[in-house]
Protein backbone atom coordinates (compact mmCIF):
# COMPACT_ATOMS: atom_id res chain seq x y z
CA UNK A 1 0.00 0.00 0.00
CA UNK A 2 2.89 2.66 -0.98
CA UNK A 3 4.83 1.40 1.87
CA UNK A 4 7.53 -0.28 0.39
CA UNK A 5 10.94 1.71 0.87
CA UNK A 6 11.55 2.72 -2.72
CA UNK A 7 7.97 4.92 -2.04
CA UNK A 8 10.59 7.03 0.14
CA UNK A 9 12.98 7.50 -3.26
CA UNK A 10 10.15 8.86 -4.81
CA UNK A 11 9.32 11.03 -2.04
CA UNK A 12 12.37 12.82 -1.92
CA UNK A 13 13.14 13.18 -5.89
CA UNK A 14 9.91 14.86 -5.46
CA UNK A 15 10.70 17.17 -3.19
CA UNK A 16 13.78 18.16 -4.40
CA UNK A 17 11.78 18.55 -8.02
CA UNK A 18 13.82 15.86 -9.74
CA UNK A 19 12.47 13.82 -12.75
CA UNK A 20 12.96 9.76 -12.54
CA UNK A 21 12.41 6.92 -14.57
CA UNK A 22 11.00 3.72 -12.73
CA UNK A 23 11.88 0.46 -13.60
CA UNK A 24 10.18 -2.73 -12.13
CA UNK A 25 11.37 -5.57 -10.90
CA UNK A 26 10.05 -9.10 -10.31
CA UNK A 27 10.51 -11.10 -7.37
CA UNK A 28 12.54 -13.12 -10.18
CA UNK A 29 14.30 -10.76 -11.21
CA UNK A 30 15.88 -9.81 -8.04
CA UNK A 31 18.22 -12.67 -7.26
CA UNK A 32 19.22 -13.43 -10.84
CA UNK A 33 23.24 -12.02 -11.40
CA UNK A 34 22.18 -8.34 -13.58
CA UNK A 35 20.24 -7.20 -10.69
CA UNK A 36 22.96 -8.60 -7.86
CA UNK A 37 25.45 -6.08 -9.32
CA UNK A 38 23.45 -3.38 -8.47
CA UNK A 39 21.99 -4.64 -5.20
CA UNK A 40 24.52 -7.78 -3.66
CA UNK A 41 21.15 -8.43 -1.22
CA UNK A 42 18.77 -9.05 -3.58
CA UNK A 43 16.36 -6.37 -2.92
CA UNK A 44 14.91 -2.71 -3.84
CA UNK A 45 15.46 0.09 -4.72
CA UNK A 46 18.19 0.76 -6.38
CA UNK A 47 19.04 3.87 -7.85
CA UNK A 48 21.17 4.73 -11.19
CA UNK A 49 22.39 8.12 -11.85
CA UNK A 50 24.67 8.46 -14.82
CA UNK A 51 27.34 6.01 -13.76
CA UNK A 52 27.20 5.70 -10.07
CA UNK A 53 24.54 2.67 -9.05
CA UNK A 54 23.13 3.03 -5.04
CA UNK A 55 21.22 0.73 -2.85
CA UNK A 56 20.01 1.33 0.70
CA UNK A 57 17.30 4.02 0.90
CA UNK A 58 19.03 6.39 3.54
CA UNK A 59 22.12 6.12 1.32
CA UNK A 60 20.08 7.10 -1.77
CA UNK A 61 17.71 9.83 0.10
CA UNK A 62 21.36 10.68 1.18
CA UNK A 63 22.93 11.42 -1.95
CA UNK A 64 20.17 12.81 -3.73
CA UNK A 65 19.50 15.64 -0.53
CA UNK A 66 23.12 16.26 -0.87
CA UNK A 67 22.83 16.78 -4.84
CA UNK A 68 20.10 18.83 -4.93
CA UNK A 69 18.62 21.71 -2.70
CA UNK A 70 15.85 21.09 -0.41
CA UNK A 71 15.94 18.33 1.79
CA UNK A 72 18.65 19.44 3.64
CA UNK A 73 19.76 22.95 5.32
CA UNK A 74 22.11 25.37 4.57
CA UNK A 75 23.48 25.70 8.31
CA UNK A 76 26.19 23.24 8.82
CA UNK A 77 24.85 22.08 12.25
CA UNK A 78 21.02 22.07 11.30
CA UNK A 79 22.43 20.07 8.48
CA UNK A 80 24.57 17.89 10.42
CA UNK A 81 21.14 18.16 12.68
CA UNK A 82 19.03 16.98 9.89
CA UNK A 83 21.11 13.63 9.22
CA UNK A 84 21.15 12.86 12.41
CA UNK A 85 17.84 12.05 12.35
CA UNK A 86 18.07 10.01 9.21
CA UNK A 87 20.19 8.20 10.80
CA UNK A 88 18.19 8.11 14.14
CA UNK A 89 15.08 6.87 11.60
CA UNK A 90 16.82 4.15 10.49
CA UNK A 91 19.30 3.08 13.26
CA UNK A 92 16.53 3.26 16.70
CA UNK A 93 13.12 3.92 15.50
CA UNK A 94 13.12 1.31 12.37
CA UNK A 95 14.48 -1.98 14.14
CA UNK A 96 11.55 -2.50 16.53
CA UNK A 97 8.86 -1.52 13.74
CA UNK A 98 10.40 -3.95 11.79
CA UNK A 99 10.31 -6.82 14.47
CA UNK A 100 6.52 -6.14 14.99
CA UNK A 101 6.14 -7.12 11.06
CA UNK A 102 8.02 -10.06 11.35
CA UNK A 103 6.22 -11.26 14.51
CA UNK A 104 3.20 -10.56 12.53
CA UNK A 105 3.22 -12.04 9.43
CA UNK A 106 6.65 -14.62 9.51
CA UNK A 107 6.31 -15.70 12.82
CA UNK A 108 2.19 -15.92 13.24
CA UNK A 109 2.19 -19.49 13.60
CA UNK A 110 4.87 -20.04 16.37
CA UNK A 111 3.41 -20.88 19.83
CA UNK A 112 5.54 -17.71 21.50
CA UNK A 113 4.07 -15.66 19.07
CA UNK A 114 1.87 -13.57 21.54
CA UNK A 115 4.76 -13.01 24.21
CA UNK A 116 7.44 -11.93 21.36
CA UNK A 117 4.68 -9.49 19.88
CA UNK A 118 4.19 -7.68 23.75
CA UNK A 119 7.63 -7.34 24.20
CA UNK A 120 7.90 -5.76 20.54
CA UNK A 121 4.80 -3.53 21.48
CA UNK A 122 6.81 -2.45 24.18
CA UNK A 123 10.31 -1.72 22.66
CA UNK A 124 8.26 0.44 20.05
CA UNK A 125 6.26 1.90 22.71
CA UNK A 126 9.22 2.91 24.75
CA UNK A 127 11.16 4.55 21.50
CA UNK A 128 7.92 6.34 20.07
CA UNK A 129 7.74 8.19 24.15
CA UNK A 130 11.13 9.24 23.75
CA UNK A 131 10.14 10.80 20.17
CA UNK A 132 7.01 12.45 20.99
CA UNK A 133 8.54 14.07 24.25
CA UNK A 134 11.57 15.51 21.95
CA UNK A 135 8.76 16.85 19.17
CA UNK A 136 6.67 18.03 21.76
CA UNK A 137 4.63 20.83 20.30
CA UNK A 138 6.89 21.25 17.04
CA UNK A 139 6.13 21.32 13.68
CA UNK A 140 9.01 18.87 12.55
CA UNK A 141 12.46 17.45 14.28
CA UNK A 142 13.85 20.89 14.17
CA UNK A 143 12.89 24.27 12.42
CA UNK A 144 11.98 22.95 9.05
CA UNK A 145 11.30 20.08 7.48
CA UNK A 146 14.16 18.01 5.77
CA UNK A 147 15.55 14.63 5.17
CA UNK A 148 15.40 13.52 8.67
CA UNK A 149 11.51 14.34 8.89
CA UNK A 150 10.93 12.17 5.48
CA UNK A 151 12.79 9.33 7.09
CA UNK A 152 11.09 9.85 10.16
CA UNK A 153 8.01 9.95 8.73
CA UNK A 154 8.38 7.15 6.54
CA UNK A 155 9.33 4.73 9.29
CA UNK A 156 6.65 5.84 11.27
CA UNK A 157 3.96 5.37 8.62
CA UNK A 158 4.80 1.44 9.03
CA UNK A 159 2.81 1.03 12.41
CA UNK A 160 -0.72 3.06 11.20
CA UNK A 161 -2.31 -0.19 10.73
CA UNK A 162 -0.89 -1.64 14.01
CA UNK A 163 -3.33 1.45 15.94
CA UNK A 164 0.38 2.16 18.30
CA UNK A 165 0.68 5.20 16.63
CA UNK A 166 -2.62 6.97 17.13
CA UNK A 167 -1.61 6.34 20.96
CA UNK A 168 1.20 9.31 20.51
CA UNK A 169 -0.94 11.92 19.34
CA UNK A 170 1.54 14.70 18.76
CA UNK A 171 3.43 11.71 16.67
CA UNK A 172 0.28 11.07 14.79
CA UNK A 173 -0.50 14.63 13.76
CA UNK A 174 3.40 15.02 12.92
CA UNK A 175 2.80 12.07 10.50
CA UNK A 176 -0.28 13.43 9.11
CA UNK A 177 1.66 16.89 8.27
CA UNK A 178 4.51 14.73 6.35
CA UNK A 179 1.68 12.62 4.12
CA UNK A 180 0.17 16.25 3.43
CA UNK A 181 2.55 17.44 1.23
CA UNK A 182 2.40 17.67 -2.27
CA UNK A 183 5.54 15.77 -2.73
CA UNK A 184 4.30 12.59 -0.41
CA UNK A 185 1.01 12.61 -2.20
CA UNK A 186 2.49 12.18 -5.50
CA UNK A 187 5.13 9.90 -4.65
CA UNK A 188 2.10 7.93 -3.16
CA UNK A 189 0.22 7.98 -5.66
CA UNK A 190 2.51 7.14 -7.93
CA UNK A 191 3.65 4.09 -6.40
CA UNK A 192 0.00 2.87 -5.18
CA UNK A 193 -0.84 2.97 -8.90
CA UNK A 194 1.88 0.22 -9.36
CA UNK A 195 0.88 -1.59 -6.70
CA UNK A 196 -2.66 -2.10 -7.46
CA UNK A 197 -2.11 -2.58 -11.74
CA UNK A 198 -2.03 -5.99 -12.77
CA UNK A 199 1.73 -7.10 -13.17
CA UNK A 200 3.02 -9.65 -15.12
CA UNK A 201 3.35 -13.01 -13.78
CA UNK A 202 7.04 -14.10 -12.91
Amino acid sequence: MGLARDTRVRWALEEVGQPYEVRLVSFRAMKESEHLKRHPFGQIPTYEEGDLTLFETGAIIFHIAERHSGLLPNNHNARARAITWMFAALNTVEPPILELAIALFQEGDKPWRDERLLLVKERIRSRLQQLAAYLGDAEWLDDAFSAGDLMMVSVLLRLRRSGILDEFPNLAAYVARGEARPAYKKAFADQLAINTAEQPAD
